[in-house]
């Protein structure tokens, strides 16, 4: 039996995953949920979010989409496509997390059986990578835990089909 894929993202309220090369906010207590959440599980990402956390390997099994397989590290399992990375995946340790990027996520949207979304309730005006519309494909929330730091406000969802 195949096992269920799970996203995990944060989000401002207009969509933004990332700005030059960066997440737009530093939250301690989402970067603990995901942390929490994908230790001893497997992580499925493109080859720029690897390069922009290249310390994720530490506690998980990582597949990383790419064109450029020789630039992936030891260890770590390098593919050219999401359907790939999904099947490499199933024989991996644990659930299956699909953490990024933007192309990554549009592609997975569909087939995504939960999403873990951290709300950040902010618009940023100056994003450059952003999460598809996942109202359509996640309509039913199991899930709400309302939070804040001293500069943020944000929202823990588990959303599913």
């Amino acid at each position: 039996m195949a096992k269920p894929v799970y996203l995990i993202v944060a989000c401002s309220e207009n969509r933004v995953i990332g700005r030059r090369g960066g997440l737009p906010w530093s939250i301690p207590e989402d970067s603990r949920f995901f942390q929490d959440k994908t230790r001893g599980h497997t992580v499925i990402m493109g080859s720029h979010s690897f390069g922009e956390w290249p310390g994720c390997v530490k506690g998980r099994d990582v597949v990383v989409i790419t064109h450029e397989p020789e630039k992936i590290p030891a260890g770590v399992h390098a593919v050219h496509s999401l359907p790939e990375a999904i099947k490499v995946a199933q024989g991996l340790r644990g659930d299956i997390y699909l953490c990024g990027g933007q192309r990554v996520y549009e592609e997975g949207l569909a087939l995504g059986d939960r999403l873990y979304l951290t709300l950040v309730h902010a618009m940023i005006d100056d994003g450059d990578t952003f999460f598809p519309d996942w109202r359509r494909y996640f309509p039913r929330e199991i899930a709400r835990r309302e939070s804040s730091d001293e500069h943020w406000r944000y929202t823990f969802l588990t959303l599913e089909k």
